[in-house]
């Protein structure tokens, strides 16, 4: 198989933080930008699904998304009161946070400028993917192409997360290393789905990694803070100009496959795929197809 450059880890300043990221691929390719969701860390986009996607002729760039991994944490800014701005937002009354998905887009144009990147492919899974849209919406003229995986608008009117799947969202982790990684085991095997098997070797492997790489809970909760202050895309998505891909799994418990259906049904023209027996992972079984829809996609 053919070897595929992979870069050591590199801090930046962008947007007036600290962004860590690495790259596959070739500089010379066209660029990929990978933004991951929720509390998780820029390792949870497989090395394997990176590899992949720079064999297919992308220069692939991953990053951690701020108050999380290695990059700038906003721990002055405390600790949300998550059930009290969920109570907020089912009221319909504004919520403050300490940052937005508007600065978190702000920051991948950040990363962007600081590597000398005009455009890009840009392609989020979950809060991810709602970052990728902030970024159609605000910076159309650095977007390429727009993909957003298991992903929504956040429009009110859509379906809630399954009551286990509120539960992880609100609760926080445990601050011990084993007790971590057994309950990241738990999370990943409710997010999977019923239809494929959970990798748990993968799981427990990653999860110590990422405990050791840089463990913040606290970050998770201002980041879900900055996705409910966000609100909704809807109508701002209608006047998106950029080649839309949604993919989402069918058995999300999550973020409803309703959610992806909204997206692609908001932004004009875009294609909407639709994974049987997916869940809130992108499980080894399904990394292919999401990869073959990328590349048709990212031209």
């Amino acid at each position: 198989m053919e070897k595929v450059a992979h870069s050591e880890e590199t801090t930046v300043k962008a947007n007036n933080i600290e962004i860590v990221y690495d790259t596959f691929g070739e500089s010379s390719a066209p660029p990929l930008l990978l933004i991951m969701g929720l509390s998780s860390q820029m390792i949870f986009w497989d090395e394997a699904f990176c590899q992949e996607l720079a064999r297919r002729g992308y220069w692939v760039i991953r990053f951690d998304n701020r108050d999380v991994g290695l990059s700038t944490k906003f721990d002055e800014a405390g600790v949300p009161d998550l059930m009290q701005l969920m109570m907020k937002v089912q009221q319909g009354e504004a919520v403050e946070a300490p940052y937005t998905l508007l600065d978190m887009a702000a920051d991948a144009i950040g990363l962007l400028d600081a590597l000398e990147i005009d455009t890009a492919h840009i392609v989020g899974a979950s809060m991810g993917g709602m970052i990728a849209q902030t970024i159609a919406i605000n910076y159309p003229e650095r977007i390429r192409t727009l993909t957003s995986i298991m992903s929504s608008t956040n429009h009110p009117d859509l379906p809630q997360p399954e009551p286990d799947a509120i539960s992880i969202l609100i609760t926080p982790p445990p601050s011990d290393r084993e007790e971590y990684v057994e309950y990241s085991v738990k999370t990943w095997e409710l997010l999977n789905g019923p239809k494929f098997p959970l990798d748990e070797k993968l799981i427990r492997e990653r999860s110590v990694l990422a405990y050791d790489r840089c463990y913040n809970p606290a970050g998770s909760g201002r980041q879900l803070a900055a996705i409910l202050a966000s609100g909704n895309r809807r109508e701002e998505l209608k006047k998106v100009n950029v080649p839309s891909l949604i993919i989402h799994g069918d058995a999300d418990p999550l973020v409803p496959l309703d959610g992806g259906k909204d997206t692609a049904n908001s932004i004009p023209g875009a294609e909407l795929l639709i994974i049987e027996g997916m869940g809130h992972n992108i499980p080894a079984e399904v990394a292919p197809k999401i990869i073959d829809a990328i590349t048709r996609h990212a031209v």
